[in-house]
């Protein structure tokens, strides 16, 4: 395993503890046209392997605007959005949503990607002034393979809920790294998030994210790390292990397209 990595600063309150370290890419619009840019403009896929759902999520900003609309590859409008009053005077900037995310057992993966079929998703608005904004974004169906975590070199533990009987938090000392090998592929499951893409195939994936929360505490903490596709293990900083000794964390694989699929587990400190 290669060595901690330096954590040169830490932020801790009693609400929240976060650490990000990577921007995200910008969408542009239509070449040649008079449009403005949104700064940001994502429309992509999370897939929960662990709870086996999946939904669409959008991430937008930019200047401020009084009406957003989005619309699918043939030209039909999926979300629009008019501020009215105050609000319209005031004028809106950042909208993130994620839709429902009904279990497979309710609504299979193909059935979700035929709902959202790939494409090209203008999203656009009109700012306070009355210029258009737009940018067009490309939705895919490729998912990346989930992640296998282990803490400490300990397989990830499967069920994390302690009132069911299958319960099998692994159980560790401090420190704690959480780890997991290089994704390169696809989803493999086609009845777990991969229904679009089979054989799996190659992935170029753009970062990982990490997140841990302590659970047995009043109040909540949570640490939330991006790390560059090349970095695929975390130290917990031994600031964040002293609140607690229950402990649930995720592992998120984020595609090029910004797909991204989650794995979830636990751990318990001696």
């Amino acid at each position: 395993m290669k060595p901690t990595i330096p954590f040169p600063t830490i932020v801790l309150t009693f609400a929240c503890v976060l650490w990000t370290t990577s921007t995200v890419p910008v969408s542009w619009a239509k070449e040649g046209g008079n449009e403005i840019p949104f700064s940001e403009a994502q429309l992509f896929f999370e897939l929960n392997n662990t709870d086996s759902d999946l939904g669409i999520h959008a991430s937008i900003d930019g200047e401020p605007w009084k009406r957003l609309e989005i619309e699918d590859p043939n030209g039909r409008k999926m979300l629009k959005i008019r501020a009215n009053g105050r609000l319209q005077r005031q004028g809106m900037t950042q909208l993130f949503f994620e839709s429902a995310e009904p279990r497979f057992t309710e609504l299979t993966p193909q059935k979700i990607f035929d709902r959202f079929p790939e494409g090209i998703y203008e999203i656009g608005g009109k700012t306070l002034e009355g210029n258009e904004l737009e940018n067009e974004v490309t939705l895919l169906h490729v998912m990346p393979a989930p992640a296998e975590p282990t803490v400490n070199a300990l397989p990830a533990a499967k069920v994390c809920d302690a009132e069911d009987p299958g319960y099998d938090a692994t159980v560790t000392t401090a420190p704690v790294t959480i780890s997991w090998p290089a994704v390169t592929t696809s989803h493999p499951d086609s009845n777990g998030g991969g229904a679009a893409v089979q054989p799996p195939v190659p992935v170029v994936i753009h970062n990982y994210e990490v997140v841990v929360e302590v659970l047995d505490q009043p109040f909540a903490s949570k640490l939330d790390l991006i790390l560059p596709s090349g970095e695929n293990f975390f130290t917990i900083p031994a600031e964040f292990i002293a609140l607690g000794t229950n402990f649930k964390y995720e592992v998120l694989v984020r595609e090029e397209s910004f797909n991204q699929t989650a794995i979830e587990s636990c751990f318990v400190l001696e």
